[in-house]
């Protein structure tokens, strides 16, 4: 009886099969209620851009015969490179309706032809159409930076109403200036001629194209500030490149110690290798030459505190004399600031971080790594300044308070950042490996501990969680005070590039102190990129020695401008964005 059953069966699957395999597919119904074809792009097949998108066409006409596929006329947009090389050999994809087919299938074309092709929509209907190309120039003509030369101000611009304001006292009845632009734009008349500010004066931004154009009026004022913080609405990014062929910095095989500061109207980078430290345009990250080390020396790593003052710092190991200069210009020697013997058994200067302002009250915090091989650390130095004097340099250790502790850096170390100029609330880090942003109360007891992992449920974004395997380096923070608010800067730089994921970049309201929830959505969270994936990183620097990056918070001079750059060594990416607190 068994076997019968089993016969039974088997002829019951095997006529399932046959009738299956026998059924011819149904037509399928369009999907969705709009045109054919919603959007055609082409794509470099050579060339160092190969297998990036050229050109896009999204299409709103279901009517179309004739699809134009704009093209840029210089690739990348900001360059100079010209795309009429890559015109006669581009790959075209399309995006179709379900049944709609266009014959025969797109391959490579030559965009300076017309290609033609039989549309079939999905009803059947078929049509001839032609598909070319034309390059075209940009129609972008923002400005997108302003400052005077003398007295020295950065203008805060207003793209939506098209005007500067020039936060200063000064008299600017006879005023030269500098300006970015869009790629390509012309600026009209010449802002390096003397004009008057005073009572305000427009120039004109004409675009690529020599049509589209924006008036921006510029005028000495003092734009009405929100009472707390930042806007976070107002957040937009400044640049996003690779250091070593945007800004001549090196390569992710050069071993590194990377670390920035900001002074006035420039971004300065320190490489920790002993050279002098080059400083950039802080808005587009254009190189302007190096700073006046003076005697100082950068073997150690920069930070600046909230009012333009530069600090720079050695590296010591024991039994060497550690230095701490000062200076307030790209121009100027600095000064000595304060000089002490490193008695502990660890190196010292690698991490150095500031809030508040050293010519009134500060706090310095360095970092002592750990040594590969032998030994963990959990000590750091807090450096309290008060009406610009140091009034204390003691050495906290977090492994006998608590348990916490890091690496041999600059990888596996850290940086520990102050949530105050006055030592009063306490002190946060984050390292490698054990992924948890941490509040340390000034009693050095846990204050809150805010996990990089999700728990893999369908609601906590990113899905499976953030720093999955110890593949990145969450240990790049700052903090500053901002318009009667106090934020942190959290960057994830990676570890293993050619792994997922890329970096990371977070800021929290730390006012309260507290950091709730996980890193990646914290209620305390008020600006994020959380997947750099967008941008172009190197991820295969599996072979690299360059490990390491660095974060800053940034507030202008002037209060109305907050600025954070990132920089990831291994990944070969720096970058900035902006934030601002005027009320709109």
């Amino acid at each position: 009886m068994e076997v019968i059953m089993k016969r039974i069966l088997y002829t019951l699957i095997f006529a399932a099969l046959l009738i299956t395999s026998c059924h011819k597919p149904e037509y399928v119904l369009p999907t969705a209620e709009r045109q054919g074809i919603s959007s055609l792009v082409a794509y470099f097949t050579f060339g160092p851009f190969v297998d990036q998108e050229m050109g896009r066409l999204e299409i709103s006409d279901p009517d179309m015969d004739r699809y134009v596929i704009p093209i840029p006329w210089y690739f990348p947009e900001s360059s100079d490179d010209i795309t009429t090389p890559y015109m006669t050999k581009v790959r075209v994809r399309a995006s179709l309706q379900p049944n709609c087919i266009i014959d025969p299938p797109l391959t490579i074309l030559d965009l300076t032809e017309e290609n033609t092709f039989t549309y079939t929509d999905a009803t059947g209907t078929k049509r001839n159409i032609i598909i070319t190309g034309e390059r075209v120039k940009s129609s972008k003509c923002e400005l997108i930076s302003f400052a005077l030369k003398h007295p020295m101000v950065n203008g805060i611009i207003d793209k939506a109403k098209g005007t500067v304001s020039l936060i200063t006292a000064n008299d600017l009845s006879v005023a030269q200036a500098t300006a970015t632009i869009s790629a390509h734009a012309t600026i009209s008349p010449d802002p390096s001629e003397a004009h008057n500010y005073n009572e305000g004066f427009t120039f004109t931004v004409t675009a690529d194209d020599g049509v589209t154009k924006m008036e921006y009026f510029v005028v000495k004022n003092v734009p009405e500030k929100i009472d707390y913080g930042v806007s976070a609405s107002s957040a937009e990014k400044l640049f996003n490149m690779d250091p070593a062929t945007g800004l001549g910095l090196p390569g992710y095989k050069t071993a590194a110690n990377v670390s920035m500061g900001v002074l006035d109207s420039w971004l300065i980078v320190n490489i920790g290798d002993g050279s002098t430290p080059r400083y950039y345009n802080k808005i587009v990250a254009t190189y302007m030459g190096t700073i006046n080390i003076g005697s100082a020396e950068p073997t150690g790593s920069i930070a600046s505190d909230e009012k333009d003052h530069l600090l720079i710092c050695n590296l010591a190991q024991k039994d060497d004399t550690f230095n701490i200069w000062w200076t307030p210009s790209v121009t100027t020697a600095p000064e000595l600031l304060l000089s002490f013997v490193n008695e502990m058994g660890l190196p010292l200067g690698q991490e150095m971080k500031v809030i508040g302002n050293i010519k009134e009250e500060a706090v310095i915090t360095v970092t002592y790594p750990g040594i590969a091989g032998v030994t963990t650390s959990g000590f750091f130095r807090a450096i309290h300044i008060v009406d610009g004097e140091v009034v204390s340099n003691e050495i906290i250790d977090l492994y006998a308070a608590n348990g916490f502790h890091w690496g041999p850096g600059p990888s596996r170390s850290t940086c520990v950042v102050s949530g105050s100029p006055m030592m009063d609330k306490g002190w946060y880090s984050c390292a490698y490996s054990e992924n948890v942003l941490y509040w340390f109360k000034s009693d050095l007891s846990i204050g809150s501990a805010s996990p990089g992992e999700g728990d893999g449920s369908v609601d906590d974004a990113p899905a499976g969680g953030a720093f999955v395997n110890g593949n990145v380096d969450p240990n790049n923070l700052d903090t500053k005070c901002f318009n009667n608010a106090r934020y942190l800067a959290l960057f994830v730089s990676t570890h293993f590039p050619q792994w997922w994921p890329g970096p990371q970049l977070y800021v929290y309201d730390i006012t309260g102190s507290s950091i709730s929830g996980r890193i990646f959505n914290s209620p305390q969270l008020v600006f994020s990129v959380p997947f750099m994936f967008d941008m172009e990183y190197q991820s295969s620097s599996a072979d690299g020695n360059g490990a390491c990056g660095d974060c800053i918070l940034a507030p202008s001079a002037d209060g109305y401008m907050l600025y954070i750059y990132y920089y990831d060594h291994y990944c070969q990416m720096i970058g900035g964005y902006s934030m601002d607190c005027i009320k709109r």
